[in-house]
Formats: structure tokens, sequence, C-alpha cells
């Protein structure tokens, strides 16, 4: 049994049990449970595949947060050469870990 599931702007094929990096989702804490009501496409035990127009109705998928914390430092730097210009800034995306449980 599998899905695909859409988790802010990105999809995610998942399968219960699974632990998957997303996004951080605002107002939620860790140890909390998440249902993503946005499921594109789902197989089922007995091996049917349902695809959405473009989600499924009356599907969810139910998660359980383990951790939230930051990614490593990405640096961004500009450069335009004889102007002297010269920008750099750093990015540490915020993440969480999910495990999906059906």
């Amino acid at each position: 049994m599998f899905a695909v599931v859409k988790i802010g702007a990105k999809q995610y094929l998942v399968k219960p049990g699974q632990k998957i990096k997303i996004e951080k989702i605002k107002n939620k804490k860790e140890g909390e449970e998440v249902v993503f009501d946005q499921v594109l496409l789902l197989e089922n035990e007995k091996g049917e595949i349902e695809i959405g127009q473009p989600y499924l109705e009356n599907k969810t998928l139910k998660g359980k947060i383990l951790e939230t914390g930051r990614d490593k430092k990405i640096v961004v730097f500009r450069y335009h050469n004889k102007t002297r210009y010269r920008k750099k800034k750093g990015h540490r995306q915020e993440f969480m870990k999910v495990e999906i449980l059906s």
C-alpha cells in the first residue's frame, strides 16, 4: 500500500511506517498528530489504484511529528563582475520529521 500526498508545495510517495522530512507546518509541535487531506493517488490492499481529479475525496493520511529542527546552512552568494557587487546571505530551512501512521 502506498500513496502520493501533497504537503505544502511538494509531493511525496509514502507508505505506512515510513519517516519523511517535510517543510515546517505552522502551529504544530513534536508529538502531535497531523492529517494530510490532499491525497493525489492511493493504492489499497488489493492492489487497486485510485487517482484523484486533482484530489481523492474522503481519503486522508495520518502522521505523527517526531522531530522539528533546522537544516544545515546554505550560502547564497551573488556576484557581478567589474562592478564591485557582492552579496552573501545564509539560509537555514526549518523542517519536521513525520512518521506516516495510516
